[in-house]
């Protein structure tokens, strides 16, 4: 199963067709989003290309592609631009395959690190956005992923999205170079 992932748009109507873009070029089985979709929030810069106004009539492209979505809410995500969005958003998803449990969350409300709550079970990926920051990596028999940000990166990193395949997930520049990468072995 291969799975688009993208994080924080927060508005940016270049990151938005970038990702459709994306999307009709690998032909994904699921477009996952993980939230800040249409606002830049209070302590962040306005992204290149911020229009809200046509990043919400321009979801109806997301919403064409051939493959299932998951979008989960972010803690920039209001619930006036929520309901101008053409498909479901939710507060967290679990998506099954390649037999892993993944939990997709903006993030915000989950620790970074060891220890979790009990409702996530050892071996299970925490695939998040919210830090702007790309991540791979198992700490503690958890892996912890993160596509970074399509259109405000921090810490250093550049605009990113990733791209799940075969139990391996993929962070990429918008350029297509490779930045991380993170296998799971069952």
């Amino acid at each position: 199963m291969r799975i688009l992932i993208a994080s924080d748009l927060h508005g940016s109507l270049s990151s938005l067709n970038f990702l459709v873009d994306k999307a009709e070029e690998l032909s994904p089985d699921m477009l996952v989003l993980l939230g800040d979709l249409v606002y830049h929030g209070p302590r962040n810069p306005l992204p290149e290309g911020y229009d809200t106004r046509s990043v919400l009539s321009d979801m109806e492209r997301i919403r064409a592609l051939p493959c299932p979505i998951t979008a989960v809410r972010g803690n920039c995500d209001a619930e006036v631009d929520l309901a101008h969005l053409p498909f479901a958003v939710v507060e967290n998803a679990w998506i099954n395959c390649d037999g892993l449990a993944i939990f997709a969350s903006h993030g915000h409300r989950l620790p970074e690190r060891p220890p979790l709550p009990a409702t996530f079970p050892e071996g299970c990926v925490l695939l998040r956005g919210h830090t702007h920051i790309p991540r791979a990596e198992t700490l503690a028999g958890y892996h912890f992923w993160n596509p970074g940000s399509l259109s405000l990166p921090k810490g250093g990193s550049r605009r990113s999205f990733a791209v799940y395949e075969d139990r391996t997930f993929t962070v990429y520049e918008m350029d297509g170079e490779a930045v991380l990468r993170h296998k799971v072995d069952l």
